[in-house]
């Protein structure tokens, strides 16, 4: 039986919408805590966690490699698990850090002046590294690409994003952008493609742009996974509409994610170009390509049309998928936060104590960005409206 979706904030059926703060706390709150549940499964398939946990994963829990993880390979010297968070979460906040520095919309331009030096010369409190560094020394080296290419390369920022690995790094973190354009879904895809061209190119950069959307979309009161998806298709272009089409398709047949996990990779396995083993990339893997998609993005909203928007049952599901399951279940949790669909408390309680990191304080800043955003944008149009009715347009409707 599909596990039955929030009915109270955020959905069609609900006494109530959520407000806004309500969703953008939901989304950042929830992103976190995806993150941190997803990151200890990172890079293994479903039977491999199932093994490993004796069933599947229903929580915090600990490093893969127990006491060890300081040595072990592949995924040292990272303490993933017991609640802590990853680079996706590290990024995100960054960004949020630039939206409220900037307090406007954003471009790649942004990314360059403020988004690149808080990653190179601002120390933070890093959870897997369980100390305080860099933010550049813990992310990928995709993400490392940004210092690379700006700071070092003096690219512009435009097109920095040109000859980086095709991944989800930009899409990992670029729910902030959605919040911002809250409702606004086309609004949030132009914006998110203009920020991640920094980062990112081809179907990377698309999947940031729509991931954006489906963020924005999810804030429209009334909103459902359904209605989400139906606004990322509405905007995707190429071969993520195509994956994120045909994987949703196959997920709108189940209800459950354990049954769900192995037709949802069959799915989107056309799609995507890292191939069956993900620790050992095919390759074309990471390759520009106007046929393929990040595996993350169609995936995600797969798992929130199997939840019927429900956060539990969709982070779980990205979890248990496997694979990039924390960057999956980063955005996952952002989608079904955005619709209104309550964090576990006590999940967000243990990553934040965990994480040593408030993950309430970066929802109010953003909140109040959004707020002044809207009312810049209202007086931008009005602007227009005027200028445009002066010179023989349409007059004014109020």
């Amino acid at each position: 039986m599909r596990t039955p979706g929030p009915t109270t904030p955020g959905t069609a059926d609900g006494a109530t919408a959520a407000t806004l703060e309500e969703r953008v706390t939901g989304a950042l709150v929830g992103a976190a805590v995806g993150d941190a549940l997803g990151g200890p499964v990172e890079g293994y398939s479903p039977e491999q966690i199932l093994e490993r946990h004796g069933g599947r994963v229903h929580g915090i829990v600990g490093p893969w490699n127990g006491d060890a993880w300081r040595t072990a390979r592949p995924i040292a010297p990272y303490h993933k698990g017991d609640g802590h968070i990853t680079d996706d979460t590290l990024m995100t906040h960054a960004l949020v850090r630039v939206y409220d520095t900037v307090r406007d919309h954003l471009d790649a331009y942004a990314v360059a002046e403020h988004l690149v030096p808080d990653l190179m010369t601002r120390p933070r409190w890093i959870p897997e590294l369980e100390a305080e560094a860099l933010p550049l020394q813990r992310v990928f080296l995709a993400e490392k690409w940004l210092a690379a290419r700006i700071h070092y390369g003096h690219v512009d920022p435009r097109e920095a994003g040109t000859g980086n690995i095709v991944n989800c790094g930009a899409a990992m973190y670029v729910a902030p952008v959605g919040l911002v354009n809250a409702a606004h879904p086309a609004g949030a895809y132009a914006e998110a493609l203009d920020v991640a061209g920094a980062h990112q190119s081809s179907y990377g950069r698309e999947a940031a742009g729509v991931l954006a959307a489906a963020v924005a979309a999810a804030c429209t009161p009334g909103a459902t996974p359904d209605s989400v998806v139906a606004a990322c298709l509405s905007l995707a272009k190429d071969g993520t509409r195509t994956a994120i089409e045909a994987v949703c398709e196959v997920a709108a047949r189940y209800t459950d994610f354990e049954s769900a996990l192995g037709p949802l990779r069959e799915a989107v396995a056309p799609y995507d170009t890292v191939g069956p083993d993900y620790r050992a990339p095919s390759l074309a893997a990471r390759r520009p390509s106007r046929l393929h998609a990040i595996e993350e993005l169609p995936v995600a909203l797969g798992m929130l049309v199997v939840a019927g928007g429900d956060y539990r049952h969709a982070v779980l599901g990205a979890v248990n998928y496997g694979r990039d399951c924390d960057s999956i279940a980063t955005m996952a949790g952002a989608l079904a936060g955005a619709l209104g669909s309550p964090v576990p408390e006590d999940w967000a309680k243990a990553v934040a104590e965990a994480s040593r990191l408030d993950l309430w304080q970066p929802a109010a800043t953003l909140t109040a960005v959004a707020r002044e955003v809207f009312e810049r944008d209202v007086a931008r149009r009005r602007a227009h409206e005027r200028a445009f009715t002066t010179i023989g347009g349409a007059g004014c409707s109020d």
